[in-house]
């Protein structure tokens, strides 16, 4: 079996066409420019690649972004009080602190911090306890990248059972309530597994869609997945590569080669789910400017 390529680069740039036609109509029509802020404290090398990749694309398509670099030993205080500024001012819809912070910051502080009403990232508890009841509110951007990148490549959901391996509220448990909702490109029968599951391999061979996103190196190897199933990665891993010019390379949770001979479809790493956590957060933002104008 020859597994299809779920090409979230592909997808995105689409998704990505379509979000540039709508900001035209939104700044033809209204007067309004999509505005994005992004507060990075610190100088974590991975979280300044993202943000790079964040500003480029809200570049691309016409989101009005800001970035706001703050030392690695910023007092929380100045961190909140940034975020208070960003709240309050108007040309700002989505405010987005990059994760994670320095240790002496409390991360969830500064999460509810954020307007839930600018809150792109999905992350304030007011949107998680909205996505779990099944309200509308910002879903966080990588599990909903994934539901997303579902329905571009043709899979249905309903009906399925979707095993999810990791339980963070980056991706587990959003993802989950995501695709668990009585709501259109959900309605899945979804388990969810972690670190301390017994007899793992019994319940990810039992599932149609196999979501992996536990933060280990090519933990899921092909004993571990069904024949036939879709198996979407959303682990990001360096490991040790000496032949390679960085001196490593990045590989998801799932061993793609031995995998992907097994299964029916799987996205890649790199060039699977990172590309959509981005348009999705693009897409939380111009949906913030809408939902502000009342458009």
């Amino acid at each position: 079996m020859s597994a299809k390529i779920i090409d979230g680069q592909k997808i995105s740039e689409e998704i990505q066409a379509e979000l540039s036609k709508e900001i035209e109509t939104l700044k033809n029509q209204y007067g309004i420019t999509p505005g994005l802020a992004v507060v990075l404290v610190g100088e974590n090398p991975a979280s300044q690649v993202y943000v790079r990749m964040k500003n480029k694309a809200c570049h691309k398509i016409g989101i009005y972004s800001e970035q706001h670099t703050m030392p690695a030993d910023t007092k929380e205080a100045d961190v909140l009080k940034k975020i208070d500024e960003l709240n309050r001012d108007d040309r700002i819809h989505g405010i987005l602190v990059q994760l994670p912070l320095p240790s002496h910051i409390d991360e969830q502080k500064v999460i509810n911090s954020i307007l839930p009403e600018k809150d792109v990232d999905g992350f304030h508890p007011v949107n998680m306890g909205k996505l779990l009841i099944g309200l509308d509110g910002f879903k966080p951007c990588t599990p909903y990248g994934v539901q997303k990148m579902l329905v571009h490549a043709g899979i249905p959901v309903s009906g399925a059972h979707v095993v999810v391996v990791g339980r963070s509220n980056i991706v587990g448990k959003p993802v989950a309530n995501i695709l668990l909702q009585k709501q259109e490109n959900a309605n899945a029968t979804v388990t969810v597994c972690h670190s301390r599951t017994k007899n793992l391999a019994q319940l990810t061979t039992q599932a149609d869609i196999l979501i992996a996103a536990i933060g280990m190196p090519e933990m899921i190897t092909a004993d571990m997945v069904k024949e036939g199933a879709v198996v979407i990665d959303v682990g990001v891993n360096r490991v040790d590569d000496p032949s390679s010019g960085k001196g490593y390379r990045l590989v998801g949770d799932v061993k793609y080669d031995e995998v992907s001979k097994k299964c029916k479809a799987i996205s890649p790493v790199p060039g699977g789910v990172g590309p959509m956590t981005i348009t999705m957060l693009l897409y939380n933002t111009i949906q913030a400017a809408k939902n502000k104008a009342a458009v």
